[in-house]
């Protein structure tokens, strides 16, 4: 079952900041939220379970164990509350061995775009 997680002072997500920060200049181009989603990936070295801890229309952070080389491209399935699911292709834009990977969406289908603006829309409206 996925979940929601809302920011609070009882879920750390500063690892992420930290190494989201470390990785340079902000280059994402649209706001993200703080989600606590279940996961699927497949990728060349193999594929696994994982959790998306944040999330936007063009990018997630995926929290999961592994190794990844930049720009590697990633099918990514995307499990939302209600158990509905989408499915994308991704490439990796950085990398935290054993920690995580930071994705960008390189291709999805129109009705899987509109499911994730469906989902996004009132959280990153809650959050303005």
């Amino acid at each position: 079952m996925a979940r929601v997680v809302a920011p609070s002072p009882g879920n750390d997500f500063s690892y992420q900041g930290s190494f989201l920060h470390s990785m340079g200049e902000e280059r994402r181009r649209a706001p993200r939220v703080r989600v606590n989603l279940l996961a699927r990936w497949e990728g060349e070295h193999g594929q696994q379970e994982a959790d998306v801890t944040s999330l936007s229309k063009n990018g997630c952070f995926v929290l999961s164990g592994g190794k990844f080389g930049p720009k590697e491209l990633v099918r990514l399935e995307i499990i939302f509350p209600d158990d509905d699911s989408i499915s994308l292709w991704a490439e990796v834009a950085d990398a935290a061995e054993e920690i995580g990977f930071g994705l960008r969406f390189t291709s999805i289908e129109e009705a899987d775009e509109a499911r994730l603006s469906q989902f996004l829309d009132p959280l990153l409206t809650k959050e303005s």
